[in-house]
């Protein structure tokens, strides 16, 4: 199970009602040998300096970066150190609760608590399955062969608990980006490539719509420009469902391709390339457009249609005027039903613009390899020739191409890595600042 699916889960947890006894728990808390710093650990040091320094590597050549495993990462004396930050914290905040002194620190407190209980309650968790595991470990050493049995089935299940609520713990403190629970607009364009470009352009779009057919996101087609020969030009849509843009950002960028093309009549391989875009989608109510800065244009749609494409003027072009920003939809055959999705991506347009302008000091000063999700980044080449699927950002290989192109399990475990990558450089990050 992947770290955003283990975060998701425990932060709905309920949280904990302040009470005295809670309070001496909690400072006995401090004591907890799950906070314990484990001493024989300059192995993960090791391990992990060497993979802060080749995750930040931005050399041409992909470099292969170290997924940590939660017990890696619990070796770290910081991550200690910041646990028992949040659990002393978190004993002050319900002290402060239980004197009920200044009502305004009080909702303060209050706050606080809701956001560290489910931390803290892992915590104790973990204090209690380690407990558990040491005392079936000594049942071990008994003589009586049925509770042997009986105990070495019982360790496993204390270990897989174990680590289960380590990895909970990581997630938890990993705080979302506002946008992630947001949906989304998918934009795809053709690059370097002519006609090959176009065709893979179609291929990529395709995998998209069956990604989010795959977790039952819904897809409504924004822009489709077909090329002659079957390939696509330009097209866009709107993805909305649970989690769609937060497991959908890292494939904005560009996209390369290596193989023969299907027009090339001397066996030559081809490098094409087409650019990926992936723009948060904003609920009206928190981001809206004064339509005073809006010109609103209509005209007569282009393209296959028949008489209706010449005879009714159902294409929109909105062009925002302060930023020049330009969206335009022709792709149903009624003018409001077109003004209607041109302003839903007018909308992600600027809202991306603004999320980016917010957030770009701080991509600068990480220097994520995981990228900025940037349109001129490129991320990912599909070799048809070796059926590999490399993405440059984390070194990570996958075989099958055809099956990966299906949008299914092979593109979510992509998409996986990369978020755990990701929630791993922030932890990092953050565990490091305290």
């Amino acid at each position: 199970m992947s770290v955003a699916c283990f975060a998701k889960h425990f932060l709905r947890c309920a949280v904990f009602n302040p009470t005295p006894t809670r309070t001496r728990a909690l400072n006995a808390t401090l004591s907890y040998p799950a906070l314990r710093y484990i001493t024989h650990c300059s192995a993960g040091q090791t391990a992990f300096h060497r993979w802060r320094k080749d995750f930040h590597t931005t050399s041409a050549s992909p470099t292969i970066a170290k997924l940590l495993s939660a017990d890696e990462l619990f070796y770290r004396k910081s991550l200690h150190d910041h646990l028992k930050t949040l659990v002393t914290e978190y004993s002050e905040c319900v002290r402060a609760a239980e004197l009920r002194s200044d009502e305004q620190e009080v909702r303060l407190r209050s706050s606080r608590l809701t956001a560290l209980g489910p931390v803290v309650q892992k915590i104790q968790q973990l204090d209690s399955r380690q407990r558990d595991l040491e005392e079936t470990e000594a049942l071990l050493k008994e003589n009586d062969r049925d509770l042997r049995a009986l105990a070495e089935t019982e360790r496993e299940q204390c270990l897989t608990a174990i680590q289960d609520i380590k990895q909970t713990i990581l997630s938890l403190l990993v705080p979302d980006e506002e946008w992630d629970l947001s949906d989304l607009v998918l934009e795809v364009t053709a690059g370097v490539g002519g006609q090959e470009a176009m065709l893979f352009t179609a291929e990529i779009f395709a995998m998209y719509q069956n990604y989010a057919a795959f977790h039952g996101w819904r897809f409504d087609m924004l822009e489709y420009m077909p090329s002659d020969l079957g390939g696509l030009r330009h097209a866009s849509a709107s993805i909305s469902g649970p989690l769609s843009y937060k497991k959908m950002k890292f494939e904005a960028g560009v996209h390369r391709v290596q193989r023969v093309p299907k027009t090339e009549k001397q066996g030559r391989m081809h490098t094409s390339t087409m650019t990926v875009a992936i723009l948060p989608q904003p609920a009206e109510i928190s981001f809206t457009i004064n339509l005073k800065d809006l010109r609103i244009e209509t005209k007569r749609a282009s393209g296959a249609g028949g008489q209706h494409v010449n005879t009714t003027d159902s294409a929109v072009r909105i062009v925002h005027l302060p930023t020049g920003t330009v969206s335009e939809c022709q792709q149903e055959r009624s003018q409001i039903k077109n003004k209607e999705k041109a302003m839903k991506m007018l909308r992600a347009k600027l809202y991306s613009a603004k999320l980016e302008e917010e957030t770009s000091k701080r991509y600068q000063a990480r220097k994520l390899q995981i990228g900025t999700k940037g349109r001129s980044e490129k991320i990912r080449t599909y070799n048809f020739a070796q059926d590999r699927i490399t993405d440059h950002r984390i070194g990570k290989t996958l075989h099958d191409i055809h099956g990966f192109l299906l949008g299914e399990e092979l593109l979510d475990e992509m998409s996986t890595f990369l978020q755990r990558f990701s929630e791993q450089e922030a932890l990092m990050e953050l565990i490091e600042e305290h």
